[in-house]
C-alpha cells in the first residue's frame, strides 16, 4: 500500500531530522524525491507544487534557527500531507435502524464491501442483515449469498424479482428486526439517467441514513469528477475507497476525495472479509512513515475474535503461560487477519523490516489438523502440554485419534514451546513502545525455522 511513497517520506524526515543545515542541495535533492514518489501515488500535480513550494520557503526563511527550521519543516510536511489524504468520517449506527446504502459504477467492488460492512458491525454486536438490490448484474445476488453463508451473516435476496424497490418491500417487514441493513445496489458503466432514476427510487423508499459512493483506489485521480457527480446526483453522504493494496494510484483516490471535501468513512485492502478499516489520515500517515498504527491493529484483532477468548488469552498472558487452545486460537486470528505481512505496517518500527515470506501464511493449512489434535487431548494435556514432551506413547494416543502423523503433534508442541518461551523471556516486548527490528527479525527467524 504507497510503500514506495512510504519509504520516500521515511527518508526525507530521516534527512531533515539529521541535517546539520538545511541548504538547497539538500533541499532540492528532499524536494525532487517527494515529488517523484507524490507524483508516482498519482496525487494531483498541482497539489504536490505547493506542497514543494511551502516546504522551500519554511527551509529557506532565514529568520528562523536551524533546529525550530527542521522541526517545522517535518511538522509542515506532516500538516501537508495530512490534507492531501483527506478526512476521516465516523459511519454513526445511533439510529433505531441503520439503513446503509452502497452505491458506485460496476466493478467499484459494492457486493463485496456489502458483506465487510456487514460482518464489520455484526463483530460489533449489532443485529445486521444485507439485501441485494443489484437486479442488472445476473452474479450480484448469487455472490452476496455466498459471502453471506460463508461468515454467518443475515441476507435477503430475489432471484426473480426484476424492480429493487418491489424486493425491498417484500423483505420490509423481515428486517425491523435488524439493527444495520446494509443494502448493496446495481451500478453502470458510467453515472446515467438510467442508474440515477433507479437510485433515486430506491433512497425515496427505503430512506437510507447513510448513502456510500464505493470506489476503487486504482482509478486514481478520476475518483475526484465521480465523487462530485454521485454527491450531486444523489446526495452521498461519504465515501469508501476499495482495492488500496494493489495500486499506486491509492494516492490519487485518496486527494482526490480530499480536493471535494468527500469524507472517507472506510478502505479496503484485500478480499478477505477482515480487509477492511476506518480510514484515519494520522493513523494512515504514521504508518507510511513507519511508525506503525496499534490502535488501527488493536481494532483489526477485536474484529477477528471472540471477546470471551481474548479475555481467557489475556487473562494467560498475564500470568505467563498460554494453553494449547490459546495458541491455536490466536494463529487463526493472524490468518484471518491477512497473516504477518498485512500487519507489520501497523507495527511500530516494523514497516520496513525483512520478514521471511509466508513465514505465518502456511500455519492457516496447519490449523485444522492442531483443532483435530487438541480435541484428542485431555484438559490436563491442552492446559499443560509439558506432559507430553517425554510420553511417545500419549503423542502416539493424541496423533491417532486425531487422524493425523506424529510430527504434526511435534509441531504443534514446537509451536506451543516457543510462543511460551517468546512470553518469559520478554521477546514480544513492551507494545506501547514498540518492538524492535531486531527483535522481530529474531523472533520471526526462529519461527520459520521451528515450523519448517
Amino acid at each position: 500500500m504507497l510503500e514506495r511513497l512510504g519509504e520516500v517520506l521515511k527518508k526525507a524526515t530521516d534527512k531533515i531530522a539529521n541535517a546539520i543545515f538545511l541548504d538547497k542541495n539538500l533541499l532540492d535533492s528532499i524536494i525532487r524525491d517527494l515529488q517523484r514518489a507524490l507524483i508516482e501515488a498519482d496525487v494531483n500535480v498541482s497539489l504536490v507544487k505547493d506542497l514543494s513550494e511551502k516546504i522551500r520557503k519554511a527551509a529557506l526563511d532565514e529568520r528562523v534557527t536551524e533546529v525550530d527550521k527542521k522541526e517545522h519543516v517535518i511538522k509542515l510536511l506532516h500538516d501537508e500531507l495530512l490534507k492531501i489524504l483527506g478526512e476521516h468520517k465516523k459511519l454513526k449506527v445511533d439510529e433505531k435502524q441503520n439503513r446503509i446504502m452502497l452505491l458506485g459504477l460496476y466493478g467499484a467492488g459494492k457486493t463485496t464491501t456489502t458483506a465487510k460492512i456487514a460482518n464489520y458491525f455484526a463483530k460489533r454486536g449489532k443485529r445486521v442483515a444485507m439485501i441485494g438490490l443489484d437486479v442488472h448484474r445476473p452474479a450480484a445476488s448469487e455472490q452476496l449469498k455466498q459471502l453471506a453463508e460463508k461468515n454467518k451473516l443475515n441476507y435477503f435476496i430475489d432471484l426473480e424479482e426484476k424492480n429493487p424497490v418491489e424486493i425491498w418491500k417484500k423483505h420490509k417487514k423481515d428486517l425491523e428486526k435488524f439493527d444495520v441493513v446494509v443494502i448493496d445496489t446495481a451500478g453502470r458503466h458510467s453515472l446515467d439517467k438510467d442508474l440515477i432514476r433507479e437510485i433515486k427510487n430506491i433512497a425515496k423508499e427505503i430512506s437510507p441514513t447513510e448513502s456510500i459512493l464505493v470506489m476503487p483506489a486504482d482509478i486514481g485521480q478520476a475518483a475526484k469528477k465521480q465523487a462530485s457527480d454521485f454527491r450531486e446526483a444523489v446526495d452521498v453522504s461519504g465515501v469508501i475507497i476499495t482495492r488500496m493494496d494493489s495500486t499506486a494510484k491509492g494516492g490519487g483516490a485518496l486527494s482526490a476525495c480530499a480536493e471535494t471535501k468527500s469524507g472517507i468513512y472506510f478502505i479496503t485492502s484485500g478480499e478477505k472479509i477482515n480487509d477492511i478499516e476506518e480510514f484515519h489520515p494520522n493513523s494512515f500517515l504514521s504508518r507510511l512513515l513507519g511508525m506503525g498504527d496499534l490502535e488501527t491493529l488493536i481494532e483489526k484483532v477485536r474484529s477477528v475474535t471472540d471477546e470471551g477468548k481474548q479475555e481467557k488469552i489475556r487473562k494467560n498472558l498475564e500470568s505467563g503461560k498460554l494453553t494449547i487452545e490459546d495458541v491455536i486460537e490466536q494463529v487463526k486470528s493472524m490468518n484471518s487477519l491477512g497473516g504477518f505481512e498485512k500487519i507489520k505496517s501497523m507495527i511500530p518500527g516494523l514497516g520496513n523490516a525483512k520478514i521471511p515470506e509466508n513465514v505465518l501464511e502456511t500455519q492457516q493449512e496447519k490449523v485444522s489438523k492442531w483443532e483435530h489434535i487438541a480435541k484428542s487431548m485431555t484438559s490436563d494435556e491442552k492446559d499443560n502440554p509439558e506432559l507430553l514432551e517425554k510420553q511417545t506413547s500419549r503423542i502416539q494416543r493424541i496423533a491417532k485419534g486425531a487422524g493425523v502423523n506424529v510430527s504434526d503433534v511435534r509441531t504443534l508442541l514446537k509451536q506451543y514451546k516457543m510462543l511460551n518461551d517468546m512470553i518469559k523471556s520478554g521477546i514480544s516486548g513492551d507494545m506501547e513502545n514498540g518492538i524492535s527490528q531486531k527483535q522481530m527479525q529474531k523472533m520471526m527467524k526462529k519461527f520459520g525455522k521451528r515450523m519448517r
